[in-house]
């Protein structure tokens, strides 16, 4: 399969508008694929969906806990 890219505007019908024309000699059906941009902002869901997920659970666990802070050495990448 080939694939072209062009930009698109949706209108408030839910309808796409090209910003560029296609090439006429394309097949009458294509595939679209639409790529939105991602907020910011959704990393917070993603960080309460994980901290709320039973799957997490163990972490809570003090045996877990295998590091401290004075675990491994400083890394110094000056040369």
């Amino acid at each position: 399969m080939k694939a072209f890219e062009t930009n698109a505007t949706l209108d408030p019908d839910g309808r796409l508008h090209l910003a560029s024309p296609l090439a006429k000699e394309l097949p009458r059906n294509l595939r679209v694929i639409v790529l939105v941009p991602e907020d910011e902002d959704d990393s917070g869901e993603w960080y309460k969906a994980a901290s709320t997920n039973d799957a997490f659970a163990f972490l809570a666990d003090p045996a877990e806990d295998v590091y401290s802070l004075t675990d491994g050495k400083a890394f110094d990448d000056a040369r």
